[in-house]
């Protein structure tokens, strides 16, 4: 497997700027096949320009859009895939091995309403259209707990306003995070975006998952360690 095709795009700036894990354990020999072979069927190229009807990546052309940012282990991009076969899904995740889970979940589940990006997740918002997706959801990412990380973490006022400007009017951000403190730090900074609207009305709609949502593993591990998430929506206004 080459690192290289997998992160086209890097450059000395653009690996300065993200902080994520590239790589993990070494990928079993079918894992490392489906990364030559499959991925390139299925990955998105934002050297060029995106169309200006982007679900037309999809063939035959998907009758909405949604993103899911950092996958992991793509159990909830899966799932969700499915459920909405209609729908086209974008899953952005430059960890190696979390690209390797998506796709052998493609292949097992003949998937054919996904698309991958194996790389920085602000670089594929700059390149999407605006208002061109319906719903973006970012789940138990990194929280970078020590202050002097938190700069790296994905909720900033910039992605905010990148990821306002390609949702959809009513379109919704959707935010799952074990960690109070990343919690109250992505309730601070939405409550402050003059583009976003937060959906709660009562505790049970941030202490619950919304109805259809597909627990991760990483979600069934913090709740057996005693962490209790929060599941925050925003609608763009």
């Amino acid at each position: 497997m080459n690192d290289d095709k997998l992160h086209p795009r890097r450059t000395e700036d653009n690996e300065r700027a993200f902080f994520g894990r590239r790589k993990g354990h070494k990928l079993r020999q079918h894992q490392a096949d489906l990364v030559d072979n499959l991925l390139p069927h299925l990955a998105l190229d934002i050297e060029s320009e995106a169309p200006a009807n982007v679900v037309e990546i999809f063939d035959p052309a998907a009758g909405d859009l949604r993103l899911e940012i950092g996958f992991g282990g793509g159990e909830h991009l899966a799932a969700e895939a499915q459920l909405f076969p209609a729908t086209g899904f974008i899953g952005c995740e430059p960890y190696v091995n979390g690209m390797a889970k998506i796709l052998a979940q493609i292949e097992a589940g003949n998937i054919g309403n996904i698309r991958l990006f194996a790389g920085d997740a602000a670089e594929l918002l700059a390149w999407l259209p605006q208002a061109s997706l319906s719903r973006i959801d970012l789940i138990h990412p990194d929280p970078w707990p020590k202050r002097r990380h938190w700069k790296r973490r994905f909720v900033q006022d910039k992605s905010i306003a990148a990821m306002a400007r390609v949702l959809k009017a009513g379109g919704e951000f959707r935010f799952v995070c074990d960690i109070d403190d990343y919690c109250a730090w992505t309730l601070s900074h939405l409550a402050r975006s003059p583009d976003f609207q937060w959906l709660a009305e009562r505790a049970d709609d941030f202490r619950l998952p919304w109805v259809g949502y597909t627990m991760t593993r990483y979600g069934r591990k913090a709740a057996r360690e005693g962490r209790k998430a929060a599941y925050l929506r925003f609608r763009r206004l």
